[in-house]
C-alpha cells in the first residue's frame, strides 16, 4: 500500500513537471516572438552608420565567416542577395549558402532541421513558411544571387544553414 502510494505520488510530480515545463515554454517561446517583433531598429549597435543599400554582397570563406553581419535596406524595395565563396579551393571544398529569416523565426530550430535536409541543400521544407529568400550552394570560387523584397519594417536574421556553420555565419538585415 504505501509502495502503491508513493508510486502515484512519484509519477504526479512528474506530469505535473512535464504541464508546467511545456506551459512555461510556450510562454518563452510567444514572448521571445513579440521582443523580435517590436526591436526598435534604431536600437542596433552600428546601425546608423550602415547606409541603405539595393544589394547585400556577402562573401563566405572557409573560417566560416560572412565578410558583413549588419545591412539596412528600405522596406517594398526589391533587394538583390549576392553570396561569393571565397573558400580555398584545394582539398574538399566548404559549400556555404545564405538564408534570410522572418521575424521571429528561432534560429537554433531551424538551423537543427537544415542539418537534417542534406537532400535539400540544407533549406528544411518544415520551414517553408519562416524563408524570406535563400542563395543556392555555394562553393569556392563561385557566387550565386537572388532577388527578394522585404514589405514589413523590422530586424530580420540570416544565416548559412550548413551543419554547424550558422554559430559563426550569421548577421541581421534592418528593414525601415
Amino acid at each position: 500500500m504505501k509502495r502503491t502510494y508513493l508510486y502515484i505520488l512519484a509519477i504526479s510530480f512528474f506530469l505535473a513537471a512535464c504541464g508546467q515545463g511545456s506551459g512555461s515554454q510556450d510562454q518563452q517561446d510567444t514572448t521571445a516572438s513579440a521582443k523580435t517583433a517590436e526591436i526598435d531598429t534604431t536600437a542596433i549597435p552600428g546601425i546608423e552608420k550602415v547606409p541603405f543599400t539595393d544589394t547585400i554582397s556577402l562573401k563566405a570563406n572557409d573560417d566560416m565567416h560572412f565578410d558583413k553581419d549588419l545591412f539596412k535596406i528600405k522596406s517594398g524595395k526589391k533587394i538583390i542577395l549576392r553570396l561569393t565563396n571565397i573558400g580555398s579551393q584545394a582539398g574538399k571544398p566548404m559549400s556555404h549558402n545564405v538564408v534570410i529569416l522572418n521575424k521571429g523565426t528561432d534560429i537554433a530550430n531551424f538551423a537543427d532541421a537544415a542539418r537534417q535536409s542534406e537532400k535539400e541543400q540544407y533549406i528544411p521544407p518544415a520551414f517553408a513558411s519562416s524563408i524570406i529568400a535563400h542563395t543556392k550552394p555555394v562553393i569556392a570560387g563561385k557566387s550565386d544571387e537572388v532577388a527578394f523584397t522585404i514589405a514589413q519594417t523590422g530586424v530580420y536574421d540570416f544565416i548559412c544553414s550548413y551543419p554547424g556553420h550558422w554559430g559563426t555565419m550569421q548577421g541581421q538585415i534592418v528593414v525601415e
